[in-house]
């Protein structure tokens, strides 16, 4: 007997799935359930039928579970930003650990493998230290905020848990100034209006703050009134135009121009400082990161004689940990202007020991390695799709005695971990990093060694 669309079901809880939905059965067929959580029971209308699963929404919550969070925001339910955020901080934490250990042992295909408790955040509040918001024009009203969950329709919202407070009033200076001035807003369906998206960047230790208004043009009328506008915003040292004019859902464009103060902020991990940019990619909660940094750093167990790999290298936040304690370390990245940023940044810290490559880290290394540079330690943090097989390929041959992987997906991590196991590597240490509490996204670092045939 299968379930009806449009039909209500009492439901019990028993899972959570990848995505952080609940997952239940009724009459032997599975159920998928948005912000539900195990051990709740549910009164839920059925909302799709597949061949053996269904979907289905919650109508009223009949037994709350003990790791149900009442205290949520506003707008949780309209914006996509934090899918977790109905859970207790201490259940996200265990699931994120869940997630991980069940990417590995069935996509990878691993065994006998310990995946460590998560570790989380003291205060999982007002971490994120980038904002970007679409700007759009409803109803003849500017609406600066973030998109409804699988739509690209605008939420705007007063209050947000996770970023920066000063967001919140610059979104407010922001659209004043765009409503005032009578600035034209971006239509993405014909490709007209001006203003498309506002970038908010924060230095979380020095307090430093990026504005950038990306616009389908080359000018922003009145921008002198934006500037005097914006003074009032404590910390600010960047007030930047983003060109765009591509027909994209990619929100930058490459042309940056400096309206006041500098191309970049600043901001510390640890005892290192790093330039950041517009268009660099910085990892977006620098308490956590440190946390990541830190254990990574731990499990290459550098003694100042080694000679170390950074594949994915970005603006050199890894490379230049790794460099305090190697003998030599080399970084890898495709996007020029993050490794201008390094070189910066290596400069920035009175580092002499780390060299920068661009390109693909799939085709610098093996053409280094070709050329004679091998190395005892590989690091690589790859993006969401993990490693090219041309890299883990060349991995194997450079026979490093120890692989630390960063990932920021448990899929692709498992996949990668299982292809570097059968080609002589063992998974020693798995640990979780929570980089985004009240979200489905979880950082991993792991230690392979070479097992000795």
């Amino acid at each position: 007997m299968s379930v009806e669309k449009n039909q209500f079901y009492e439901i019990t809880i028993t899972d959570i799935g990848t995505n952080g939905e609940g997952v239940g059965k009724i009459n032997d067929f599975v159920v998928f359930v948005p912000e539900a959580i195990t051990g709740d029971t549910l009164e839920i209308k059925i909302l799709k039928v597949k061949k053996n699963l269904a979907y289905g929404k919650i109508e009223k919550i009949l037994s709350p579970s003990p790791s149900r969070n009442s205290e949520t925001c506003e707008v949780a339910k309209k914006c996509g930003g934090c899918q977790l955020q109905h859970m207790s901080y201490a259940a996200q934490l265990e699931w994120k650990q869940s997630k991980v250990y069940n990417a590995l042992t069935r996509i990878g295909g691993l065994k006998d493998v310990e995946v460590l408790p998560t570790i989380g955040m003291e205060t999982p509040a007002h971490y994120r230290n980038k904002a970007q918001y679409p700007i759009r024009k409803e109803n003849g009203k500017v609406q600066i905020g973030f998109y409804m969950s699988r739509t690209h329709k605008v939420v705007d919202w007063s209050t947000c848990g996770i970023q920066d407070p000063r967001c919140e009033q610059i979104i407010e200076l922001v659209k004043n100034f765009l409503e005032v001035n009578n600035i034209s807003i971006y239509d993405e369906e014909v490709h007209k209006g001006l203003v498309r998206h506002l970038m908010i960047k924060t230095g979380f230790y020095t307090g430093e703050i990026m504005v950038c208004l990306v616009i389908n043009g080359n000018e922003l009328p009145h921008s002198d009134k934006l500037l005097e506008t914006l003074k009032e915003v404590e910390g600010l040292a960047s007030v930047l135009l983003n060109v765009n004019k591509a027909r994209t859902n990619v929100i930058l464009g490459h042309e940056i121009k400096v309206l006041e103060g500098r191309e970049y902020i600043v901001d510390t991990i640890g005892d290192l400082k790093f330039k950041i940019s517009a268009l660099s990619f910085f990892q977006v909660n620098p308490v956590q990161t440190k946390v990541l940094y830190d254990q990574a750093l731990a499990y290459a167990e550098l003694n100042g004689s080694e000679t170390v790999w950074d594949a994915y290298c970005g603006i050199g936040t890894i490379s230049l940990f790794l460099a305090q304690k190697a003998k030599q370390v080399y970084g890898v990245e495709i996007v020029a202007p993050a490794i201008e940023n390094a070189r910066e940044n290596a400069s920035l810290n009175g580092l002499d020991n780390v060299q920068f490559f661009v390109g693909k880290a799939e085709e610098v290394i093996p053409e280094q390695y070709a050329n004679g540079l091998t190395a005892d330690t590989i690091v690589v943090d790859p993006p969401r799709k993990g490693c090219e097989v041309a890299l883990l390929e060349t991995l194997v041959k450079m026979n490093p005695q120890k692989i630390v992987y960063v990932s920021c997906d448990p899929a692709t991590l498992a996949r990668d971990l299982g292809y570097l196991a059968e080609y002589g590597y063992k998974v020693e240490k798995v640990q979780p990093v929570d980089m985004f509490p009240h979200t489905t996204h979880v950082e991993t670092v792991v230690l392979m060694t070479k097992v000795e045939k």
